[in-house]
């Protein structure tokens, strides 16, 4: 039989660990390291300790920063499974001199200090831009939407909350109810007792929550011209209903801003709303304000750098702000793909996705408007049939187009030959009321060129392309490191400060790496 050295689980050792020597050089742990020992300003949170005559010694920002900066780059945002890894694994223990701060401790760190974090934030973009890390030619937007920490089935509009509360209110009733037929007969059984009682209780929290909220909060109103009430949410009202590739989701939107030359975040904000139209505007004007106080340029975008952003942040009143305060900007429509080329043959080759067979086919069998013969001029409209079509009014769609809008009459197109070929759906024209074919024309010759037309004249030029093209692989590649290697998938904490907080953190994680890959940290 071969001889193995002996070993033995059992046996205690004792073991001689310099902390210094676990954090090597061009590791991240070494970066953050560094960064806050020798470079970062951690008195800013100096001001919220108020122990120097009285009380017990506090945990040192620079310790808690270090242990959270590095949880975040291995996606631990549990502040017990940092308390955790602090007691169990060398790097934290390194970090934090072998310290083991509580989790209540660190929690509270992350959500109390939005103001100093975003200073921090700041901090590293300037020692980024300090080692020639920023190009500042091209900046690029983008939004990343994740849940929050609150359920999407305590949203709703104050009305459909009150229908709820009225809901369990009856729902109460009947357990009510219930539990004394119970009570009378006592061969049911003290288990349905039991039932009856967990089912109250339960009923009565959620009464009580949904009370409060509507006698103590106001009605959230959206961010549109029309400012119509939007969905509230009994746990975390700052965040919102989105809709995403993966269905609709109650949370907040990451919006990050990207320099193309190294990848660097040059702000991060979090917002709770799907729509990303009112965004656009204090992300610009915050980037201006941050590069102008911490010493970079004093109007960032005298200098013509470009901006791009994608197509959710297009609408009338962004274009015109761009165009008056002369941003270099290239911000697609969501019609650009359609009116290039290289698109139409892509689409011929590969088809449109998302769309069965026997919707494409019904799509094919209607006659487009562009076979109605339409006088502007007049405005009349004459289908294919030959028959005159009524003119019902005109109204200014989303990129500030007027548009007319006709209908046929339901006798009209009832009895026509091209009925099947012409209405959407031909075998209702038999029994309904009301109109028959429906079309719109756009009244382009009625109105002056719109700032959406100054926007679409850029993206469309040769130039505009190449520069737009450039877009998506400045920012993608930036949420593909947060969301998939650091494992960001959800925001931990509740209300629009701390997830901005949460959010900042990760985008500073994302930038010291890019300084341990393309910077000097050394002593």
């Amino acid at each position: 039989m071969p001889k193995f050295i002996p070993y033995n689980y059992d046996q205690t050792s004792m073991v001689v660990i310099n902390f210094k020597d676990q954090l090597q050089s061009g590791t991240f742990e070494y970066a953050v390291h560094y960064l806050i020992n020798e470079k970062l300003d951690l008195s800013i949170f100096y001001p919220n300790y108020n122990n120097s005559s009285s009380g017990r010694p506090a945990y040192d920002p620079a310790i808690l920063l270090k242990i959270i900066l590095f949880a975040y780059s291995k996606g631990i945002t549990s502040s017990r499974e940092i308390q955790w890894c602090c007691e169990t694994n060398i790097i934290f223990k390194a970090l934090s001199c072998d310290t083991v701060p509580h989790f209540t401790t660190i929690a509270s760190f992350v959500s109390g200090h939005s103001s100093e974090i975003e200073n921090l934030f700041e901090q590293i973009l300037l020692i980024c831009h300090e080692q020639g890390l920023l190009g500042n030619e091209l900046f690029a937007i983008d939004g990343c939407k994740m849940s929050s920490n609150a359920a999407k089935e305590w949203s709703g509009t104050f009305k459909e909350l009150e229908e709820k509360r009225a809901k369990i209110k009856r729902l109460i009733k009947h357990h009510i109810t219930e539990h004394k037929k119970i009570d009378k007969n006592e061969s049911l059984g003290e288990e349905r007792a039991k039932c009856a009682q967990q089912a109250i209780k339960t009923l009565s929290d959620a009464y009580d929550k949904i009370d409060k909220f509507l006698k103590t909060s106001s009605p959230r109103m959206g961010q549109g011209k029309r400012k119509q009430e939007v969905k509230s949410n009994i746990t975390d009202n700052q965040s919102g209903k989105m809709t995403t590739s993966k269905g609709t989701i109650q949370g907040y939107n990451g919006v990050a801003t990207v320099d193309k030359k190294h990848q660097i975040i040059i702000d991060a904000q979090a917002f709770g709303e799907g729509q990303e139209h009112h965004t656009l505007r204090p992300i610009i004007e915050k980037v201006r304000e941050r590069y102008k106080r911490i010493g970079i340029s004093k109007d960032i975008y005298k200098k013509k750098t470009i901006v791009t952003a994608d197509t959710g942040f297009a609408n009338e009143a962004n274009m015109k702000y761009l165009y008056e305060s002369g941003i270099n900007a290239y911000v697609p429509d969501n019609q650009f793909r359609s009116r290039d080329p290289k698109f139409a043959r892509q689409k011929r080759k590969y088809g449109k996705r998302h769309q069965n067979e026997k919707k494409k086919s019904h799509v094919r069998n209607v006659i487009p408007p562009s076979e109605f013969h339409f006088d502007p001029v007049n405005l009349i409209c004459v289908c294919p049939a030959g028959e005159t079509l009524s003119y019902q009014n005109t109204r200014t769609s989303e990129s500030g187009a007027p548009k007319a809008f006709f209908n046929g009459r339901i006798m009209q197109c009832r009895n026509c030959e091209l009925k099947t070929k012409c209405m959407q759906n031909p075998a209702s024209a038999d029994h309904r009321k009301g109109s028959g074919r429906q079309v719109s024309f756009t009244l382009s010759h009625k109105r002056g060129p719109t700032y959406t037309d100054w926007m679409k004249h850029r993206v469309d030029s040769q130039e505009g392309k190449q520069i737009y093209s450039h877009r998506m692989s400045v920012v993608e590649p930036v949420f593909a490191n947060i969301g998939t290697n650091k494992g960001l998938n959800r925001f931990s904490l509740r209300g629009k400060a701390k997830v901005e907080s949460q959010w900042q953190l990760y985008c500073m994680v994302h930038n010291i790496e890019k300084l341990t890959n393309y910077g000097q940290l050394s002593h």
